[in-house]
């Protein structure tokens, strides 16, 4: 049976979601709610976007890989692409077949270590070069809050994928007044020294230019009022993270 990926949109040469140059393919769907989600146009995940096979987009890809160099590659991002594993193990299987790096940047929200689910993602790892991972916030009643989902499942995740050695940047955004808190920050730190596969801490100052979607999408933003944080708290958060 062909399988088919609900896909949001591309990016050909994408330079922050990876190493190198990237080609980025944007899934459909995702089931958190992230009060700064700049791509709210990703959230249903049943409507909207293109369904495209694994060779269509590798295809397109083929046509940018004279660009990658010795580092690049494609990233899958989203929306959330653990939500579409099937796809995503048959667009990984058949990149590395081709000797892509691959990347996926997801937040995690889907990770258990029940099956279905879990055998497919031991699979997915075998095939998948590095993870460039989130932590909303490290505090769990905090994480609710701000995503509308739990975060122990999330962590857990960080902690098998520490225990196989699959190579992981991780990703802070700092939202003044809920995630730049010193103490929530030393404490993401503490956990990150946890961990054996953290190759790069990267804090991602928040910003309000996907605020457009959620008006066009009559949906309410709590976040309207609060502006970008200063450089002096980007540099606080980047010296408490030991962030690039």
């Amino acid at each position: 049976m062909m399988i088919q990926g609900r896909i949001h949109s591309i990016e050909t040469f994408g330079s922050v979601d990876g190493p190198g140059t990237r080609f980025i393919i944007f899934l459909q769907g995702c089931a958190m709610r992230c009060l700064y989600c700049h791509n709210v146009d990703t959230w249903d995940g049943q409507r909207g976007g293109e369904l495209r096979t694994a060779d269509e987009l590798l295809d397109q890809a083929e046509r940018y890989r004279p660009y990658w160099g010795d580092e690049g590659g494609i990233t899958v991002s989203g929306g959330e692409p653990l939500l579409q594993m099937d796809f995503l193990l048959d667009l990984f299987r058949k990149a590395k077949a081709r000797g892509m790096h691959t990347c996926i940047d997801t937040a995690g929200q889907p990770f258990t270590r029940r099956e279905p689910f879990f055998g497919k993602f031991q699979a997915l790892m075998e095939v998948t070069d590095l993870l460039l991972v989130d932590i909303k916030h490290i505090d769990a009643d905090a994480h609710q809050k701000l995503t509308g989902c739990p975060n122990d499942n999330i962590q857990d995740m960080f902690r098998y994928l520490s225990a196989i050695h699959k190579p992981i940047w991780v990703r802070q955004v700092l939202v003044p007044g809920w995630t730049d808190a010193p103490d929530s920050l030393r404490r993401t730190r503490s956990f990150l020294d946890t961990l054996t596969n953290v190759e790069r801490v990267e804090v991602l100052p928040y910003h309000n230019m996907g605020l457009y979607k959620w008006d066009e999408l009559g949906i309410p933003n709590q976040l309207r009022d609060v502006q970008p944080p200063s450089e002096k708290d980007v540099q606080q958060a980047r010296d408490i993270l030991g962030a690039v």
